[in-house]
């Protein structure tokens, strides 16, 4: 174990086509012993110089991690070939998931950190009936209500609505919807990110949020009025603002997240201000979950060309976010 007494962060394979093996090896490369970590999936699967450490137990990792990236084996039905996902490594990438997830159930990991997934492999070939790895984690956890956050240094935001087309926002943007991912949102931020009394930015939907009206009137109608009864309860809250004016530095200063109503509205910004850095951080389950901010990248599979920066960053904050709950 790290000298905190936790236990080590356990890293999925992903889609073994994907970029995921080469970035864990180059993020071990760079984390060393600083957070010990262990990945889940087929050595076969790494790139053929990779130092490797096998280990049989989540607990022999901080001693694997002097010698290799250490492993701990899930054998997959084929090798695999980068660029090119196959069929009956499919229902292999779930497993993993699920083995992740019993892990840090039975306490032998204190997070997870996930590499990418290809959602049509899996949908096409595992049977996979979920949107992506957020809703299937979410139902491994047992919970509904999830939030999806993008995180770095400069700007944490979480989205009230996630991959849908921007017609049909409107329409799945209810106050239930709203209210669910401020509470998540501040609740987190107390229990992962250690700020005990949170300041949360609420964006507006409408163009200038609103301008009172003129250009929407869903800020009237409801935004406004379900913020001020969450300020009633006691909630630092701001909003709904502009969203074309809150994400400049000074504005940034002003709340520890920002809560955006779609998809753009908080990724352009965090993708502007932190594009190498940013880590999905999924809100609201039972066990902590990052991955990096981005997908499998199937054009550079197998090339050396992937850059581990995000998933370094992910792996740093899941360890950071463990540590928080476990009050070290």
């Amino acid at each position: 174990m790290p000298p905190s007494g936790l236990p080590p962060v356990a890293l999925t394979c992903g889609e073994p086509s994907g970029v995921g093996p080469e970035i864990a090896v180059k993020a071990w490369e760079a984390l060393g012993l600083e957070l010990p970590f262990f990945w889940i999936g087929d050595p076969e699967h790494l790139p053929e110089a990779a130092k490797v450490a096998v280990i049989q137990d989540p607990a022999e990792t901080r001693a694997a991690a002097e010698r290799g990236l250490p492993v701990l084996p899930n054998p997959f039905a084929r090798p695999a070939t980068p660029g090119r996902p196959s069929h009956e490594n499919a229902p292999g990438v779930v497993e993993v998931i699920d083995r992740a997830v019993r892990l840090v159930d039975e306490g032998k990991a204190s997070a997870i950190c996930t590499a990418p997934i290809s959602k049509k492999a899996l949908a096409d070939w595992a049977g996979f009936a979920h949107p992506g790895h957020t809703e299937y984690l979410a139902h491994l956890g047992g919970v509904d209500d999830v939030a999806m956050m993008l995180a770095a240094e400069e700007l944490r935001v979480v989205l009230a609505t996630i991959h849908i087309p921007l017609s049909r926002v409107p329409e799945a943007l209810t106050p239930e919807k709203l209210e669910s991912a401020i509470r998540i949102t501040r609740h987190a931020l107390q229990a992962d990110f250690g700020i005990e009394a949170p300041r949360i930015a609420v964006a507006g939907l409408n163009p200038h949020a609103g301008e009172d009206g003129m250009l929407g009137r869903e800020e009237m109608d409801w935004i406004n009025p379900l913020c001020d009864m969450l300020r009633g309860e006691g909630m630092d809250l701001t909003g709904p603002l502009p969203a074309d004016t809150m994400f400049h530095e000074r504005a940034r200063a002003g709340y520890d997240a920002a809560v955006a109503m779609y998809h753009d509205q908080a990724l352009i910004p965090i993708k502007t201000l932190a594009f190498d850095r940013g880590v999905n951080v999924t809100l609201g389950l039972p066990f902590i979950r990052t991955s990096p901010d981005h997908g499998t990248a199937f054009d550079i599979a197998g090339t050396g060309q992937a850059d581990p920066t995000s998933l370094i960053e992910a792996l740093r904050l899941a360890d950071a976010m463990a540590r928080t709950r476990a009050g070290i």
